[in-house]
């Protein structure tokens, strides 16, 4: 192939590449205001859990995760012991693995460092919509996908880190009666809805929910850490049946 050939080739895959980014950005675009209450309220309660300035700036960029921030925070506060917070924040977390090996096929012809940063940008909003549009049948098909991924990834990193660091240069200007919390719980069902996209989803927030709420007293709120065990349990059960009964009538 000629140098004119390959150039050609190279253009014609950057313009596919820009394109799918802008499609990503646009179907990630609804999420924005969600993700930057959440963020808000994210940043805020470190601040108000007696971090210091510096170290939630530095768990805001280096966690880089929504949940297990506000689920370790209070256990912090409550001088939990340190296994204890680990452990919550890793069950919290252990979605994105599963997250992570859904994607993995779509990312394979990338070298590790690529897909090492790419990880590190995946999240919720990027796992509901990337699948809607490439499917696990077109796993084998690259074009766009590494678009579409930075296209959600992107704007989904910089809302979260705008709303996470105006929350804790806020912190102390914002009062208690202004009812932030609630309204970042609200912004979250906004996200969260739109991606219960099929019934294992609707099951693992339903039974989640419900176990969260029954938990509740449990000390060291590790009626949270119970619930997302048991939500993920069932979504999975869930998935695992629906898949059994397609395979079964196929045949």
């Amino acid at each position: 192939m000629s140098n004119t050939q390959t150039g050609t080739a190279e253009s014609a895959s950057a313009d596919v590449e820009k394109r799918a980014f802008r499609e990503g950005f646009k179907a990630c675009a609804p999420t924005i205001p969600g993700i930057f209450a959440w963020g808000l309220v994210a940043g805020m309660a470190m601040v108000k859990s007696d971090l210091s300035i510096t170290q939630s700036l530095g768990m805001t960029f280096l966690v880089f995760a929504g949940s297990a921030q506000l689920a370790s925070l209070p256990l912090m506060a409550a001088n939990v012991p340190l296994g204890v917070v680990f452990l919550t924040a890793l069950v919290v977390n252990l979605r994105f693995v599963i997250f992570a090996a859904a994607l993995a096929p779509h990312f394979a012809h990338l070298p590790w460092y690529k897909r090492l940063w790419h990880g590190y940008f995946n999240a919720d909003v990027t796992m509901g919509l990337f699948p809607q549009r490439f499917p696990a049948e077109t796993a084998p098909h690259t074009a766009g996908k590494v678009g579409f991924f930075n296209g959600i990834g992107y704007p989904n990193w910089c809302t979260w880190q705008a709303g996470s660091v105006t929350g804790i240069l806020l912190a102390s200007q914002i009062p208690q009666s202004w009812g932030i919390g609630f309204a970042g719980t609200l912004a979250l069902l906004a996200v969260a809805i739109p991606l219960t996209i099929n019934m294992a989803a609707l099951a693992g927030v339903v039974v989640a929910g419900a176990v969260a709420v029954a938990a509740a007293e449990l000390p060291y709120r590790l009626g949270l850490l119970v619930a997302v065990i048991v939500g993920m349990m069932a979504a999975m059960a869930v998935d695992t049946v629906l898949d059994r009964n397609k395979e079964a009538g196929d045949e």
